[in-house]
């Protein structure tokens, strides 16, 4: 009997925790990758959450000023990869802000993450990068844009837009969406020429160049 009684304490204090997910005290668990011992938590208020801490294979870093929305659809994204070709993995961490018709803001935060050192690298806007990469003109019937050698004209007449709901230029703001492909960072920034409206996207293929992350290529393709 005692030899059982002694079985279940250490049952009890050995195999369960193992068992159980670690947890922050007044935090919630907002994302979390198994395989690679790296997780998330945040506080919730309203349809927000905030005040982020990542666990990274035991230790801790806080963001206080992250924000995501607390639809699990739109939940933070974790990958680790190596997205710079240094033969040591990345964490890379994509949030998501707002959404809606039409709408999707995200963003990006790249971390170092060897033995010596846990810190962020920038990640060049990439707003800015279309606006320094693309040069576009917008009329009620035809879009241009311009990148590189590369002109493309799109005829937006048979979509029969009223001409009061076309933008005075074609805007990049409303859809931004970054991807980790083929240990590549990409990010997706839709062309639209009207609220309900789009043409196209930039896709922007970042490259680790002079300590941070830069656009390699800026290309535009347009929806069939």
């Amino acid at each position: 009997m005692k030899r059982y009684i002694i079985f279940i304490m250490v049952y009890l204090l050995v195999i369960v925790p193992d068992k159980t997910e670690a947890t922050i005290k007044g935090y919630d668990m907002v994302a979390k990758s198994v395989k690679d011992d790296i997780s998330m938590y945040a506080k919730k208020i309203d349809d927000l959450y905030y005040n982020f801490k990542i666990d990274f294979k035991g230790r801790t870093s806080s963001r206080p000023f992250w924000m995501n929305v607390t639809n699990p659809t739109y939940a933070p994204q974790i990958y680790y990869k190596d997205i710079n070709k240094d033969e040591k993995k990345e964490l890379i961490i994509i949030l998501t802000k707002g959404y809606g018709t039409g709408v999707l803001d995200e963003e990006v935060y790249v971390f170092e993450t060897d033995s010596n050192r846990f810190g962020e690298v920038l990640v060049d806007n990439p707003l800015a990068v279309v606006l320094k990469n693309a040069k576009t003109s917008l009329t009620p019937t035809e879009a241009k844009i311009s990148i590189g050698d590369k002109k493309y004209v799109v005829d937006i007449s048979p979509v029969g837009i009223k001409p009061e709901n076309v933008f005075k230029d074609i805007y990049f703001g409303g859809i931004i969406k970054y991807e980790v492909v083929n240990n590549h960072l990409i990010v997706r920034l839709t062309a639209q020429v009207s609220p309900a409206h789009s043409i196209g996207e930039v896709i922007i293929t970042y490259e680790y160049r002079d300590k941070m992350y830069q656009a390699k290529s800026v290309v535009f393709q347009p929806y069939k």
